[in-house]
């Protein structure tokens, strides 16, 4: 298949984007290169003759436009947005206009694009979402398919907006679509703000390792190469308007997280002392979300397909790739908003 992917050279992004040319498909990465994206994420096949690259905006109808029919894709995956929870707080504006409009317009092109094509019957949209959009649950319970949207942050605001709109123009104009909401990605690529690199980097450089409130706020942690995995199984198999949770079956407190991250780094990287000396408890998020989970029933019974990794194998793999690929992480230390706490102006 050509598979038009937007947010390519972003975390999850470009872990499908590598998946998919190794599995023969061809690629057409779509990505607005703001801050959070890096194209050395994707240079292990830039010189595929199966990858291309552009440079757009999703925001950007009439490019938009120009990309779908140049390229003429059998498969959108959208997976553009702002997602940074802590930087929607501070900056909500960017998220709408992005995670909203952008994704309007996305369904708009590919919409145009389908119809004057005759409607091909193998043409797919597929909106890839988050487990955030269900908002919070307490000590017990999983989110399912059928939960009830209850979003608390700008960001899960966004993304549940995103969500409604694909499903509106699968039932107002029939245009064929798919829905995946994933748990907590975490693995190589991954942009140093987001809980595990800030933690491995702050350990590395000998600085403060911030948890926020009591660190027991809990995730379930989804390795990015599983979770780019199981798009595409969605994608190839899902059943066309349904929507798939994508969850790694590890739950953990976020404490949990970076006391295993320092107690691997003591292993891998010994300082003078214990990493875990480092960690410092500091104020907590604004409407930080207690726990999420995940019921992966759906998509395990349906379509077969279930994580390869255990929370520990994904944090020794993610934990050895940032220390062998230093030069990758520091290139982006100088990026707005990295090392600064961000999201405290609520």
């Amino acid at each position: 298949m050509k598979l038009l992917i937007t947010g390519g050279a972003g975390f999850i992004g470009s872990a499908v984007v590598r998946q998919a040319i190794a599995a023969g498909h061809s690629v057409v990465n779509v990505d607005a290169l703001t801050y959070a994206a890096c194209l050395d994420n994707v240079a292990e096949v830039e010189a595929s003759d199966s990858y291309h690259f552009v440079n757009a905006d999703i925001r950007d109808r009439t490019t938009l436009d120009e990309v779908f029919s140049d390229h003429k894709p059998d498969l959108v995956m959208h997976l553009a947005a702002e997602s940074h929870v802590d930087r929607s707080i501070d900056g909500p504006a960017t998220f709408i206009d992005t995670n909203v409009m952008g994704t309007f317009h996305m369904l708009e092109a590919a919409r145009t694009y389908w119809v004057n094509a005759g409607k091909p019957e193998g043409f797919r949209f597929h909106h890839i979402s988050t487990d955030e959009v269900y908002g919070a649950l307490g000590d017990t319970g999983q989110f399912t398919e059928t939960t009830p949207y209850d979003p608390r942050s700008p960001y899960s605001a966004s993304k549940a907006s995103s969500d409604h709109l694909v499903r509106a123009w699968y039932e107002t104009y029939g245009l064929p679509v798919l829905i995946t909401n994933c748990s907590n990605n975490y693995g190589p690529y991954q942009f140093p703000e987001k809980l595990i690199p800030v933690v491995i980097l702050k350990a590395l450089a000998g600085e403060p390792i911030p948890v926020y409130g009591e660190g027991k706020n809990v995730r379930d942690w989804l390795y990015v190469e599983d979770h780019a995995d199981a798009l595409l199984t969605v994608a190839k198999q899902g059943k066309l308007g349904r929507t798939y949770n994508i969850g790694g079956e590890n739950e953990a407190q976020n404490i949990e997280i970076v006391q295993s991250i320092c107690s691997l780094l003591d292993q891998k990287r010994p300082g003078e002392k214990p990493y875990k000396d480092q960690i410092t408890y500091v104020t907590d998020r604004p409407g930080h979300d207690l726990r999420y989970s995940i019921d992966p029933s759906r998509i395990r019974e349906e379509l077969g397909w279930k994580p390869s990794l255990t929370l520990q194998q994904g944090l020794n793999l993610t934990v050895q790739w940032y220390l062998d690929n230093e030069q990758w992480w520091r290139s982006l230390q100088n990026r707005e908003g990295v090392g600064r706490r961000l999201g405290v102006k609520a």
